[in-house]
């Protein structure tokens, strides 16, 4: 899923968030089955980077009876256990977060049911992983690699441009990843070296990496906001891996991007919203999904939780033109791969680096 330079620097809004959640649900959920009936309060399962604007839900309450409750769980990989794990006995009625590195286990543990949302057409569909429609496309969320642009220039040496150039001596020690193993950005890159360099290449190219001093950190937030130079943490490491969109949060007082996203090395990732299994209130549970598609929610996604927009002719904040393109030629890998292929790459990853 980060969504994103900022997906977990916008956690930090999470306990407003929460709060705004529980004064939707309207405090105490009881009462007579006539009041559930007309106005009931559904539970979203999402991440823990989920923000979106107080009015937004309320205008959304307002016009659909429909009362939210948002159930945060964790990132990618943590919310798709969840799911599969309380599928007998589902902890909400529709969930927002599971991405396309995950949705084959989601989906080949029957965790959500068929849907087709009417706004599935203004755009989502381009990201269509089931043919029973049991996932619409929310947001999309590359993974590339990013620069410090101001410490290249200061040391007169060129950034690099491509997977290649990040294993050559002059970036020797200044590039810092995340463990596949425990951050969702970090598999991504994983993902793409795969696609990149193939079955039989990848562990090669990662042992050069290895050899020109790669550090890996356990999660975005430690890699970005503490050894990367160009964050507010100003570290010691000017290459990190990160997001499509997070020079758009890097911006000097002249409304330019200090960082830059290589566009050589994203690899695409899309979060799903579904139905799940088991919802009691499943026309409403449907009705969410729908808003998640609208243009109302997708004006929103950009600018809270620095990912695209699945939605066409949706527009990006002022400045992200620039500083914050949607990569047009990231590498993919389709989802029944990577499901089958996930925990052996990961093992094959932690032998290699000895983490």
């Amino acid at each position: 899923m980060i969504p994103r330079t900022a997906r977990t620097v916008l956690g930090l809004f999470t306990v407003a968030v929460l709060a705004s959640a529980c004064s939707l649900s309207g405090g105490d959920t009881g009462g007579s089955a006539s009041s559930e009936q007309q106005e009931p309060t559904l539970t979203l399962v999402t991440h823990d980077s989920f923000v979106v604007p107080q009015e937004v839900l309320d205008a959304f309450h307002r016009q659909s009876g429909i009362a939210l409750k948002i159930l945060k769980s964790g990132d990618a990989g943590a919310l798709t256990n969840k799911l599969v794990l309380t599928k007998g006995n589902p902890i909400g009625d529709v969930a927002y977060g599971v991405d396309n590195t995950f949705a084959s286990r989601a989906l080949g543990e029957g965790v959500f049911q068929s849907y087709t949302s009417p706004e599935a057409d203004r755009g989502p569909q381009r990201y269509a992983v089931d043919t029973q429609h049991r996932l619409s496309a929310v947001d999309v969320g590359d993974v590339c690699v990013n620069v410090d642009t101001g410490y290249f220039a200061a040391k007169g040496i060129p950034a690099p441009t491509s997977y290649d150039e990040l294993a050559e001596p002059q970036y020797k020690d200044l590039m810092v990843a995340e463990s596949p193993a425990t951050a969702s950005p970090g598999l991504a890159f994983l993902l793409g070296t795969i696609a990149k360099y193939g079955e039989d290449g990848w562990q090669a190219y990662w042992n050069r990496l290895k050899a020109n001093g790669l550090k890996i950190d356990s999660g975005w937030e430690e890699a970005y906001t503490k050894d990367f130079s160009g964050s507010s943490g100003k570290g010691p490491r000017p290459i990190v891996v990160s997001y499509a969109s997070s020079p758009a949060a890097e911006l000097g007082e002249d409304g330019k991007p200090r960082t830059k996203a290589l566009l050589e090395t994203c690899f695409r990732q899309v979060e799903y919203a579904g139905v799940l299994t088991g919802s009691k209130h499943v026309p409403e549970a449907q009705k969410v999904v729908d808003f998640l598609l609208s243009q109302q929610f997708q004006t929103t996604v950009a600018a809270n939780m620095y990912v695209y927009p699945t939605r066409t002719g949706v527009e990006l904040p002022a400045g992200w033109a620039n500083a914050a393109p949607l990569p047009t030629a990231s590498a993919t890998m389709p989802a029944d791969k990577i499901q089958a292929g996930r925990e052996k790459w990961i093992g094959a990853w932690r032998s290699l680096m000895g983490a």
